[in-house]
């Protein structure tokens, strides 16, 4: 807890986000600004940052039954490469989000690291949690040795810092040019606002805001996450694609019975696995429940979630740990079926989904020029699948694609 002295120069009710992209704004932002939090974006976008500095407000637009319009206001933004005006908001927050992607996360922390040793000369009492707004396995772990890099050896790390990990279940679609066109800074959104998040990462106390769920194991959310609603979502994208590569929305390729039926029956293979895997978090009947109720938020028209969006970056989502090996591997581990997963997988092979402006994603269309000239060579290189313990899943996908 804060001392009553800090209160009056730390502001409890100031959150600092790195990354004003579409999960800043649309879920973190939002959450955060509807419970009346200063929000302070940190972007190495000028355009964007400046843009949202000069109105101090921006439209986030939800998509569903009953379309609905709010608007976050109480905000302003810095560029990421002022270290100063950064490292000054970082001394004086109330909280952080970093939601910014793994790559980018990397030349995020050493700035992030400069401020926590601003606060600590000033505030020694003030621990900062920083919620890691980021879809990705031990998210803490990783920002925790990479801090160390860019902190004193004695710095308190655990102690001064709250690495909070998280579940980003929400889904916000690509917005159309058009759109982009009338506000920029605009944002469209599906209903759901539930921001799952690690209860024992927090070193002060959890914020009394709205649409905050904390969990004491959330492993066991990250994995259901990354296992069931990536999974899902991304093999709808690929089969469907696959059937039907003239289709532009999620909602459509879903309308295919055998699509559905296919996406569902793969999300329960692996919900089979989370299931026996975290036997105190989830039961069968749960995990079957949340499997249903994302497919019916996967078919919400009115959010238009592209096939382009949900299957590009192959690359990662083929990857190693990712949505399908990482399902795979606890399967293995489990010595349970994973037959449809990697038949799911492997139709991401064959993804050649165009983006509004009539492209595919310049690495996604190398990278499928790799596969098809050395397909064993890239999973092993690319996709790090074991060229000796992997041997099986390698051969299965290679009988799959040609």
């Amino acid at each position: 807890m804060h001392s009553t002295k800090l209160r009056s120069e730390i502001d409890l009710q100031k959150i600092v986000i790195f990354g004003a992209g579409k999960i800043g704004r649309s879920f973190i932002g939002q959450l955060f600004g509807c419970a009346g939090y200063q929000i302070v974006f940190v972007d190495v976008d000028n355009i964007l940052v400046e843009r949202l500095h000069a109105r101090g407000c921006y439209p986030v637009i939800i998509k569903g039954d009953h379309e609905e319009e709010i608007i976050i206001s109480n905000v302003s933004a810095i560029t990421a490469f002022d270290v100063e005006k950064v490292t000054q908001e970082i001394a004086s927050a109330g909280i952080l989000s970093v939601n910014v992607g793994k790559n980018a996360l990397i030349k995020v922390i050493p700035l992030i690291a400069e401020g926590l040793k601003i606060r600590y000369a000033k505030y020694p009492d003030a621990a900062l949690d920083i919620i890691l707004a980021e879809n990705m396995r031990d998210a803490a772990r990783f920002v925790m040795e990479q801090l160390q890099l860019s902190l004193p050896e004695d710095f308190p790390i655990e102690r001064f810092v709250g690495l909070v990990e998280t579940s980003i279940g929400k889904m916000v679609p690509l917005l159309p040019l058009a759109e982009v066109e009338k506000d920029p800074l605009m944002v469209f959104a599906e209903p759901y606002n539930n921001l799952i998040l690690d209860q024992k990462g927090f070193r002060s106390q959890i914020p009394d805001v709205k649409g905050l769920s904390p969990k004491t194991n959330i492993r066991a959310w990250v994995d259901r996450k990354a296992f069931i609603h990536n999974l899902g979502h991304a093999t709808a994208a690929y089969y469907g694609h696959f059937l039907h590569p003239e289709m532009v929305y999620m909602y459509e390729v879903l309308e295919i019975p055998e699509v559905l039926a296919f996406t569902r029956a793969v999300m329960l293979q692996s919900a089979a696995v989370l299931a026996i895997c975290y036997p105190d978090d989830f039961s069968a009947e749960d995990l079957i429940q949340h499997t249903d109720n994302l497919i019916t938020r996967f078919r919400n028209k009115a959010l238009k979630d592209t096939v382009f969006r949900v299957g590009q970056d192959l690359p990662r989502k083929l990857g190693d740990g990712d949505r399908f090996m990482g399902a795979i591997r606890l399967a293995m581990e489990k010595k349970m079926p994973c037959d449809l997963i990697l038949k799911a997988m492997s139709y991401g092979f064959f993804f050649r989904a165009k983006g509004e402006e009539g492209k595919e994603m310049l690495a996604d269309t190398n990278f499928l020029a790799r596969l098809n000239a050395n397909f064993e060579t890239t999973l092993v290189k690319e996709l790090h699948l074991h060229p000796e313990i992997d041997k099986s899943l390698m051969e299965t996908l290679k009988t799959y694609y040609f």
